[in-house]
């Protein structure tokens, strides 16, 4: 059966790890998720020149920290921190916590998914040819060590009166095996004949099994 499954849920706890890290009761969990969702939506809409793909969250009582993933470091924390003291401000009056923000720069982003789909979105918005772009982001990938890439493309590619779907694929993908270290990416381009969405999955390789061999069992024989 083609049941589609997020790559990235379905690898957490395996070589993933959870964007949000808290635990509450069930009163307060519906609250808090809202809130997760709102501090992401804010952060991205704030910091949409910063190439931010990925924002983590952690709580413990009245404190949340708040871990920023960007490839441009310098726009996220502004002219002697003053962008970044601004978002303090505003995420704290919005939730009423303590919030400390922590800065990693992501060092290759031509391979993270999440930057890879939206680059091609920027693209796509400036009417750019979505073959083109799409090629271009794989040559890219695949240059800066990436073991295999695949970009889908869906809308009314190109202006074109039907909606379609284009996907091109390089290297290798392997969605069912676990151990594969897979990225995935989803952005959208609003352009003048509708939306687009873009897709991307990455491989960056995969974990080697590190159990040690069995030593060879010595059978005596008497």
């Amino acid at each position: 059966m083609g049941q589609k499954t997020n790559p990235v849920g379905l690898r957490v706890a395996v070589n993933k790890d959870w964007r949000s890290k808290w635990y509450s009761g069930k009163k307060e969990f519906g609250r808090l998720l809202a809130e997760d969702r709102a501090i992401r939506e804010l952060l991205k809409k704030k910091l949409e020149s910063a190439s931010v793909p990925k924002i983590l969250i952690e709580r413990a009582a009245t404190r949340c920290r708040i871990t920023i993933l960007t490839a441009r470091p310098g726009v996220v924390i502004g002219r002697k921190g003053a962008e970044i003291d601004k978002l303090k401000e505003e995420l704290s009056r919005m939730t009423g916590k303590e919030i400390y923000v922590d800065i990693q720069e992501i060092k290759h982003p031509e391979t993270d998914a999440q930057l890879v789909a939206e680059n091609i979105a920027l693209q796509l918005e400036r009417r750019i040819g979505f073959r083109r772009a799409m090629k271009k982001a794989i040559q890219t990938a695949l240059y800066f060590g990436a073991a295999g890439i695949k970009i889908r493309c869906a809308g009314r590619l190109g202006g074109a009166e039907l909606a379609r779907v284009e996907t091109y694929r390089e290297g290798r993908v392997p969605l069912h095996t676990l151990r594969a270290h897979i990225d995935y990416g989803f952005a959208e381009a609003n352009t003048l004949y509708g939306k687009l969405g873009i897709k991307c999955w990455v491989c960056k390789g995969e974990t080697k099994d590190e159990t040690p061999p069995r030593p060879a069992e010595t059978v005596t024989v008497g």
